[in-house]
């Protein structure tokens, strides 16, 4: 078996969006169900997107469709919770970039979770995978590590 990698910390990621955990996302066990996770990472990668101008979600004619996902969990986040998403992008491909997303608990300094979340571009009509538009590149070039 593999030694576990180390826990990311807040400064290995460029990007934030701040999340406020709701009622619902609690299950039996008292912390947020792991299908909220993905929400989480969902939601920050779009926000950013979005709040960059290079995506509008009705009308833009190249879109990014979720291929992959994955999440490593290091300790519980429950509501009432904030829940700060540190984003980078780990890969930049022609079509396809691989997103690091990590879950930050209230002031906690190590993550909570580590994701991992992989778009492909495709034109919206035809699904067909199309290269990332070049306004998009540059919105993720600016949270790629060098």
């Amino acid at each position: 078996m593999s030694e576990n990698p180390p826990i990311p910390s807040r400064s290995e990621f460029p990007h934030f969006c701040e999340i406020q955990t709701r009622w619902h996302d609690n299950d039996v066990y008292q912390h947020v169900n792991n299908v909220i996770y993905y929400s989480f990472f969902d939601t920050a990668v779009n926000e950013h997107l979005i709040a960059s101008g290079v995506l509008d979600i009705a009308t833009s004619p190249t879109i990014a469709l979720v291929i992959e996902t994955q999440c490593q969990y290091f300790s519980s986040v429950s509501f009432p919770d904030k829940v700060s998403v540190g984003l980078k992008v780990a890969h930049l491909g022609n079509s396809s970039v691989r997103y690091e997303t990590a879950l930050f608990r209230n002031d906690d300094s190590q993550a909570s979770a580590l994701g991992r979340f992989v778009h492909v571009y495709v034109d919206r009509k035809s699904n067909r995978p199309v290269p990332i538009p070049e306004p998009v590149r540059q919105v993720l070039q600016r949270i790629q590590p060098e």
